[in-house]
């Protein structure tokens, strides 16, 4: 959708606040926030972009309180001043020390919309914000939804899924998300790379596996050698699909919703094997393929849905299939905030349906004595636990295989929650793995 107001190039924050406004009102009509946000910031500096980025995620983590702050600050909807509003209120509850720098600039990008009819008006409802902080966060926060930064229903559905550790998970699914990267076999080790970034004055620590733990995110171009293919960015619980596969050399694999990649590269890193990759996205597939020739990897790529087998599947079977599945993302949902708003509680039963009939088909093409992989990035068990169980009771040849090792190799151990689910936690996101075999003849 077309931005709030052209972000132009000052280089300042008033540019930052339009561009994080026009990413609000974007997730208002219920499109996705990264989007817009590159589209309004296409002519904005580069720090502009990334500090509207920032302001953006801060505010999508607690969208619903800045609804109502407001609904209460101002006399009526206004589109023209409502994500503006939000997005310089959101800044003041971080940082009520630059409060008058804040508004200043919030005014001043409102200025060019209607010829400045609505610069008045923000600084009216920015200033009471100030005068009565404490008292308007209050009543807003009265309401437990607001004050968690969670829909209703979301809240609901992990407090009954994990009634131990359901605090946390929410508390875990705002916070920033951590940098991991994945180091190439293929072109260095874990150990010489390490080196390489300390040398280059980036701190870090080892994590298990091939992955490395960045104390502080920073853009890749930052990173030695990632143009050259030594390392990729892939989150911790995510580094864990490929070791679970245990793809061999020679073997005969599919990766069936394989799109951004970063699965489907790390299968590559650890074996030669003949690759089939296929999704039904053909922009985030190019993606992919972009992504294998910096890692200077190869793999047969198409463009096609995996549940409709007789558009790719030439009969021959699989030794190795690994399905990441379309899901809700609620465990990664501290990397996209705008989708605890516009995922809603009724698309669930949508997402259980279509897992299950990608892992009807798929299971069709797996050979006797081969493993699938079924995975999702969420945490809740309609998804995950429930899903699989509806599988194995349905397929009397398949037949549930251990993953407990492979967390430990990455020291996850204790981590592992009920049967595959990993739980959001400082260093990796959420994440459900069933691996299953199928029964030979």
């Amino acid at each position: 959708m077309a931005p709030l107001v052209n972000a132009g190039t000052s280089g300042n924050l008033s540019v930052a606040l339009r561009i994080a406004a026009s990413g609000l009102l974007a997730v208002a009509d219920r499109h996705a926030l990264d989007d817009a946000l590159a589209g309004a910031g296409v002519t904005a500096q580069t720090a502009d972009r990334a500090a509207a980025r920032e302001i953006a995620y801060n505010a999508c983590r607690r969208l619903n309180l800045l609804d109502a702050l407001a609904a209460g600050l101002l006399k009526k909807p206004n589109p023209a001043i409502d994500p503006l509003a939000k997005a310089a209120l959101s800044e003041l509850v971080d940082h009520p020390e630059r409060a008058h720098m804040i508004v200043d600039e919030a005014v001043k990008a409102i200025a060019p919309v209607k010829a400045g009819a609505y610069k008045g008006t923000l600084n009216a409802v920015l200033r009471r914000f100030q005068r009565e902080r404490e008292t308007l966060l209050a009543t807003a926060q009265s309401t437990e939804s607001v004050r968690l930064g969670y829909p209703a229903w979301w809240i609901a559905r992990v407090r009954a899924a994990w009634p131990a550790q359901w605090a946390e998970v929410l508390r875990q699914g705002n916070a920033r998300a951590p940098m991991t990267l994945r180091v190439n076999p293929r072109r260095t080790s874990v150990e010489a790379y390490l080196q390489v970034i300390r040398d280059a004055g980036i701190e870090a620590t080892k994590a298990g596996g091939a992955a490395l733990h960045l104390a502080r995110p920073r853009p890749t171009r930052l990173l030695p050698g990632f143009a050259e293919g030594l390392v990729s960015v892939q989150d911790l619980g995510a580094q864990l699909a490929a070791p679970l596969l245990d793809v061999r050399p020679g073997m005969r694999v599919l990766d069936a919703c394989a799109a951004p990649g970063g699965k489907l590269a790390h299968m590559l890193e650890l074996a030669n094997c003949e690759l089939l990759a296929i999704d039904r996205d053909a922009e985030r597939l190019k993606a992919a393929s972009d992504n294998l020739e910096r890692l200077g990897l190869a793999a047969q790529i198409r463009t096609a849905d995996a549940g409709d087998a007789g558009t790719w599947w030439d009969g021959k079977p699989f030794d190795r299939i690994l399905l990441d599945a379309p899901c809700s993302a609620s465990g990664v949902i501290r990397r996209h905030p705008d989708g605890k708003w516009l995922k809603r509680e009724s698309d669930l039963p949508a997402h259980v349906r279509e897992q299950s009939r990608l892992l009807d088909a798929l299971w069709q093409g797996l050979r006797p004595g081969g493993k699938l992989l079924y995975a999702t990035c969420s945490i809740f068990p309609d998804e995950n636990q429930r899903q699989a169980a509806s599988f194995l009771s349905s397929h009397p040849d398949a037949i549930p295989l251990p993953i407990a090792p492979q967390f430990a190799a990455y020291n996850l151990a204790s981590e592992l929650h009920c049967d595959g689910q990993l739980l959001p936690a400082a260093f990796h996101d959420g994440f459900y793995y069933a691996l299953l075999g199928k029964q030979a003849d």
